[in-house]
């Protein structure tokens, strides 16, 4: 486990060396990241809405048939929540407050539990499924308390496990009656934010191997299957940072993409288009999805590079409409 932090540390320093990160760069991974991180932790919750659909509500605020409105809230609540936190980071570690969680724990049931938006449970709480004995509420406040007390005090544990375990630690209280795992994943990501690491996204797919980790840890307190799921997605947020970041440099940095499928972050730095805009022309027919990674994320070859700015140069030059370019390119529209 050393080993594997010590892996982090060199991947942060050499996202480091890119610094400072242009504006441009910055904003495409910022659109990108609130649409992952609002959908993959809904997700763990079992909000049904997709990637996409996710991306609809919070981009367009457009409405999906046939998902409760509940669904649409998480996904609204979960994105202003997350620029809260952007907002906080700016904050130091020992300057984070009861109040500041309160208020993220806010945003999170604003409209859907608005009794207990920014309150801690007032009642006993049981896991579905777990044995896991949840904290008496009458002891929740103090337990706060001394939560905060152990956030703000000096700590020698490496950024990545302090905020693993600040996150571990606050699930663990289970302080309000809903919304603990999303509020506890994003003040694990403002405590990584505030260490300049990029927040740590967990998976759809690691969904029950993340429950049965923390269960697992509470039950008997073996912490390290918990602790490495968390490195493991600190690792992967600080591959597409680099990646981004190598990709937003003039040649020959920007040739160690020749040859590779793009992520939409990417070939967002490639135009110079924005993130939402390259979904909109995708949507639209007007460029083309060469495949899907593991992780569900659309890639582009690079020839799409040169077919945006084409698509760019049309509307700008010539006026063309999407439907006339869509001709000019023979493009079939989708149904």
């Amino acid at each position: 486990m050393k080993n594997k932090l010590t892996a982090l540390t060199e991947k942060k320093n050499q996202l480091d060396s890119f610094l400072p990160h242009p504006a441009e760069l910055i904003s495409n991974l910022d659109e990108w990241l609130k649409v992952e991180l609002t959908y993959t932790s809904n997700a763990i919750e079992g909000n049904t809405l997709s990637r996409q659909e996710t991306a609809l509500v919070i981009e367009k605020g457009l409405t999906v048939e046939g998902k409760t409105v509940r669904e649409h809230m998480e996904a609204i609540n979960h994105a202003l929540a997350l620029d809260l936190v952007k907002t906080l980071s700016s904050k130091k570690r020992q300057n984070i407050t009861e109040a500041d969680i309160l208020d993220i724990h806010k945003l999170i049931l604003t409209r859907i539990d608005d009794n207990n938006a920014g309150r801690y449970r007032r009642v006993s709480v049981r896991i579905a499924g777990s044995t896991v004995i949840m904290s008496n509420p009458l002891k929740v406040p103090d337990l706060m308390k001394e939560f905060i007390d152990w956030l703000r005090s000096d700590n020698s544990d490496h950024p990545v496990t302090l905020a693993a375990r600040a996150h571990y630690k606050l699930v663990t209280i289970h302080p309000f009656t809903d919304g603990n795992g999303r509020t506890a994943r994003l003040l694990m990501n403002l405590l990584l934010r505030q260490s300049g690491y990029p927040m740590a996204i967990i998976r759809k797919e690691d969904r029950q191997k993340y429950i049965s980790f923390i269960e697992k840890a509470q039950l008997d307190g073996s912490i390290d299957d918990y602790l490495e799921l968390i490195y493991e997605a600190a690792d992967r947020s600080l591959d597409i940072y680099l990646e981004a970041a190598q990709g937003s440099l003039p040649s020959p940095a920007k040739s160690k993409l020749a040859g590779k499928l793009l992520k939409i972050g990417q070939l967002a730095k490639l135009t110079a288009e924005t993130v939402p805009t390259l979904r909109f022309w995708t949507r639209e027919g007007l460029l083309e999805v060469k495949d899907y990674s593991p992780g569900g994320y659309q890639l582009y070859d690079p020839s799409m590079v040169e077919r945006v700015r084409q698509i760019r140069q049309w509307q700008n030059e010539s006026r063309l409409t999407l439907n006339e370019i869509k001709h000019k390119l023979n493009t079939p529209l989708l149904p």
